[in-house]
């Protein structure tokens, strides 16, 4: 998985059991109820402290810089890709790819035309997803 920013895609590992963060999402001095208490800090945990909050004010800048629709449009594609995946497996995921077409009919009804150009190239992707959707439910024998 991954995360969009305007320079590119950030890799996102989701294959940690839940429950089990990865040594990025654990800050030093983590108290019991939240947030570390920065003046127990040293000065190197302080610096990594300071240096997570400096890349995710990056991160939330980039995302401000991008039109609203350029990222919407983007999670839409997101969805499809999602859809594709599970479709293309040899025994599909079918329930997994209805999901991800229904949500992505969902976004787009949603957006309507705000999404623009970008917009008619994403309905005919999720007519395209739709459709190998009924395929493979055809061929799998599903009632979906």
């Amino acid at each position: 998985m991954s995360l969009w920013t305007p320079d590119g895609e950030v890799p996102i590992d989701r294959r940690r059991p839940a429950g089990d963060p990865s040594p990025a999402e654990t800050l030093p001095g983590d108290l019991p109820g939240g947030l570390p208490d920065l003046d127990d800090l040293s000065p190197e945990e302080r610096a990594q402290v300071e240096a997570m909050i400096a890349e995710m004010a990056e991160t939330q800048r980039q995302i401000l810089a991008a039109p609203a629709a350029v990222v919407v449009a983007n999670h839409a594609m997101g969805l499809f890709q999602l859809a594709a995946l599970h479709l293309k497996q040899p025994e599909p995921d079918l329930a997994a790819a209805r999901l991800a077409i229904d949500a992505m009919a969902g976004l787009l009804d949603g957006a309507g035309p705000r999404l623009g150009e970008d917009g008619d190239t994403l309905r005919e992707a999720l007519a395209e997803a739709q459709r190998a959707f009924v395929a493979r439910s055809s061929a799998a024998g599903s009632p979906d």
